[in-house]
Formats: structure tokens, sequence, C-alpha cells
């Protein structure tokens, strides 16, 4: 038996405000405002009050799978536009002491491995990137940008070749948006 149509309900909490201009939605809340182009044109989408409602009609495992998909971006936008969305990284130097700062929208690495020159990484417009202590703490609305600034930062430490079981010095993700890693 095929299903005829399908939904998928998303409550909005007070606060929020989602808005609609043709297949861009708009979330704005206290944290700040992210935006998403829906590219699947057989999404329908209904605002009633506090809640947003994602449908199809003539349902196949392909509209299931947008649909559900469209429905899981639009909760981390509220949630991000409510909250933020929060990465944590863990400085780790156990051979030489390792200096993390931020200067004018860059991240720079000194003394990584005892290396002359510094790691630098430019972070991205808008991101709230904070070294306290042996602790970097990633903060932005966007999800997908938070978590891409912490694997940059993450990135910049790794070095092909070496056992990191052995070799353990660099910048570590700790803790994920909703997520607890250690």
């Amino acid at each position: 038996m095929k299903i005829k149509k399908i939904e998928e309900t998303i409550e909005i909490p007070k606060g929020v405000h989602i808005t609609m201009e043709g297949r861009i939605i708009t979330v704005k809340g206290p944290k700040g405002e992210a935006k998403k182009e829906i590219r699947y044109p057989q999404i329908k989408f209904n605002q009633e009050e506090g809640k947003l409602i994602l449908s199809t009609e003539k349902v196949t495992k392909n509209e299931k799978k947008e649909v559900n998909t469209y429905a899981a971006h639009i909760k981390n936008m509220v949630k991000g536009a409510e909250h933020g969305h929060v990465y944590e990284l863990k400085i780790c130097s156990g051979h030489f002491p390792m200096n993390v700062s931020i200067v004018s929208g860059e991240l720079i690495i000194k003394n990584f491995i005892g290396e002359k020159f510094p790691r630098k990484l430019k972070i991205t417009p808008g991101v709230t990137v904070k070294v306290e202590g042996d602790k970097v703490t990633v903060e932005h609305v966007n999800k997908e940008t938070a978590g891409q600034t912490a694997a940059s930062i993450e990135k910049l430490t790794r070095r092909p070749g070496f056992d990191t079981r052995i070799f353990q010095d660099g910048i570590y993700i700790t803790k994920k948006d909703g997520k607890d890693l250690l």
C-alpha cells in the first residue's frame, strides 16, 4: 500500500520567527539569523501558529527522504537561532609548549612540535572562536559553519604519516554540538 501524503511538523519556540521567500527559508532568533534554500520543488510549506508543516503528495522513497532531511535542517536552524551551536576543542601539547591565539580574525598556532613558522587559519566571518587556557570554543548560528570551522582547526595540526596514538600533540574536537566525544 502506497502512502498518499506525508507531513513533518516542526514546533517553533517563542522568540524565533520563520519567514519564507520563494524557496528560501529564513530563521531569526536571539542568537542570529540562518538561511537555507529548499531545492526540492515537491515539498510544500504551511506555517500555522507555532508550527511549520512540510508536506508532499504522491510519496516515494525520494520524497520521504527529502522531507525528513529538510525537516532536520530546519530544526537545526531553529536550535541555532535560539541557542547557537557550540563545538569545543582541546589543545594537547606533550613535547613542546604550544601557543594558540587569535589575532585579527586568524587563529595562530606557534611552536607546534618545535616548528619555527606559525600555522595560521583564517576564521570564517561571523564565527566566534575563543581560546581559554587549553580549550578552544567555536560558536555560530549555522551548525554546518561551526562544524566546518572546528574541523579546520583540528585539521591544522594533523600530520600525515604520524601515529596519533603515539604523537598526541595537536588540537582535537572533544564536544560536538549535542554530543560528548570524551
